[in-house]
């Protein structure tokens, strides 16, 4: 039997329904994420309305915007109705936002808690769908003096020299520093790998003078703060 069941224009909808109305009627809070892509992608196919297309294309990351983060415009362009600016439009609105969240917190210039490290480094690692090994550089009063990735590998980890840690920390004139790498999975708990670098890390900065103030681990939304736990030993 030939479906005769046709998608709704967005156009015939009421008025309130409209991603574009709703927001100038009710404010940006009140749209749905569905709703915020439509508009970036403007129309959808000859069976999904925009919104319904955007449904479909959320569902696939589980509604997770960092899980559409990490979709490129390669990705995006597999989706019915999705051309290549549609998805360019996409990845620039991400991209802006992990932007701005990462502008929020640049101007901080001393490191007081593990909150603090992981809120500076997560615009770095939180949205990547591979491993990264990133160090924070700090003076004596804990004061910011750079952020330094010294290793990138792939989703199942990343292999970082103690030699070049070390390096950078003399050549930057640090006295301590905080050790970063993020879980892509978006578990944060450590491995047993991570725990033996930590260790080796933490034992030649003792040698060299550098204080190994943390191992922080950078899911999507938290964070495994080896300080914290009390595991920096």
């Amino acid at each position: 039997m030939k479906n005769t069941q046709k998608k709704v224009s967005i156009r015939k909808w009421a008025e309130e329904d409209r991603p574009r109305e709703k927001m100038l009627l009710k404010g940006r809070e009140s749209l749905s994420d569905a709703e915020l892509v439509a508009i970036l992608m403007g129309s959808g196919n000859r069976e999904e309305s925009a919104v319904d297309l955007a449904r479909r294309i959320l569902s696939d990351v589980e509604d997770n915007l960092i899980g559409l983060s990490r979709k490129s415009i390669h990705d995006l362009m597999k989706y019915k109705g999705v051309g290549e600016a549609k998805a360019i439009s996409i990845c620039a609105a991400l991209e802006l936002g992990r932007r701005r969240r990462g502008s929020e917190i640049t101007k901080k210039d001393k490191i007081h808690s593990s909150k603090d490290a992981f809120e500076l480094m997560q615009q770095h690692l939180s949205d990547l769908d591979y491993e990264e090994f990133w160090l924070i550089l700090l003076r004596r009063n804990n004061s910011v003096i750079a952020k330094k990735q010294v290793s990138e590998g792939g989703v199942a980890g990343t292999v970082v020299d103690p030699k070049r840690i070390f390096r950078e920390c003399l050549e930057n004139g640090a006295n301590s520093v905080i050790l970063c790498h993020n879980h892509p999975s978006g578990n944060r708990n450590p491995s047993e790998a991570d725990k033996t670098i930590t260790k080796k890390i933490l034992n030649g900065g003792k040698l060299l003078d550098i204080s190994v103030l943390d191992h922080i681990i950078v899911g999507e939304e938290s964070f495994f703060s080896f300080a914290d736990e009390g595991i920096m030993e």
